[in-house]
This record gives structure tokens, sequence and C-alpha cells, in this order.
């Protein structure tokens, strides 16, 4: 039987930083649009900042479906999977701000994460309003061979620069129009 927190306690916590792969929920607010969900990991890119906030890096790619859905209703779930081990769902709902390089606040939340990740476009912070967990029956053994290094290589023959290019043309707007960088 599931149960229910209004943050994240000290077993929580290690369970959700033990897994090396989450997923993010946002939606546009209204009946339309497209609800995402979105694979993370990577070591080191995740951080509970407090026992009401939780953290992650959030690294350029092809779309900006999460950053737009925040700024538009700030609405967001994490979902942490236990792929090895006893079985557990935790899901985080909760309330979600982005912060890019050039906003007050960044260089602070960003200090939350050892890792020198590159193409780190925003960190975006979750402040809870619940936790809940399920049996995780349904979920499959898996074993964790790694982390890729695709992100990385590719950021590097971008260059600082054709990031920066890279952003204005892929990272403008969501796939419904939403402002996005």
């Amino acid at each position: 039987m599931g149960k229910r927190f209004e943050s994240l306690n000290d077993n929580l916590t290690r369970f959700v930083l033990r897994q090396p792969m989450f997923f993010v929920a946002s939606a546009p607010a209204g009946d339309g649009g497209h609800v995402n969900v979105s694979p993370k990991g990577l070591a080191g890119s995740l951080a509970v900042v407090d026992r009401s906030t939780i953290a992650y890096l959030d690294l350029t790619g092809s779309g900006v479906e999460t950053i737009a859905h925040l700024r538009d209703n700030g609405r967001i779930t994490l979902m942490f999977c236990a792929f090895e081990g006893p079985p557990m769902i935790v899901r985080v709902y909760g309330r979600g701000s982005t912060l890019v390089p050039a906003d007050p606040g960044f260089a602070d939340l960003r200090n939350h994460f050892p890792a020198a990740r590159k193409a780190v476009r925003a960190v975006i912070a979750v402040h809870i309003d619940e936790v809940r967990t399920s049996c995780g029956y349904g979920v499959p053994l898996m074993d964790y061979a790694g982390d890729r290094d695709d992100q990385d290589r590719w950021a590097d023959r971008k260059g600082e620069d054709g990031l920066v290019r890279y952003r204005a043309e892929k990272n403008a707007f969501s796939l419904d129009g939403l402002p996005g960088l």
C-alpha cells in the first residue's frame, strides 16, 4: 500500500539519490497541448537541497518542454523507480522553477552539483507539495551499466558558441509554441 508524505524523509532522500535514472512529467495549462515525460539521469545531476526541495541539472537538448511548461503553470512531477533491489516507486509532486545562468540564485543552486557537466542550460528546482510511494511490483529488474558520455562529447564538438546558437534555434519554443529559452 502506498504512503503519502509532505516532504522527503531520510529514507526517501537516500532512495531518490541512489537511483541512476528518474522521469520528469509536465504539461501546459488547459485541455490542449502535449503532456511531456522525459528521462533524466547522469551521476551528480540530481540534488536534494532540503526536505522540501529537489533540483536537477537541465542539459541542452532538442526540446524545451519542461522549461516551457514550468513557465506556463509551474506543475511538475518526478518519478523514481527501483530497477534493482526491493521494488518501490516514489513520485514527487510539486511546483518547479527554472534558473538559467544569468538568474540570481543560479550559482548558489548550481553549487549543489559537484559534477562538472557540460551543456548545462538551467537548473530546475522542484518545491515539493507532496511525495507518494507505491509498490513498484510492475517495474522490471535491470542492471545499471553506467552513464553515457554522448552529451559531453556532443557539447565539446558544439563549443560554447555553438551551444548558444543551438539553444536559440531549438529551445526558443516548446512543441505547443510556448516560450522556452
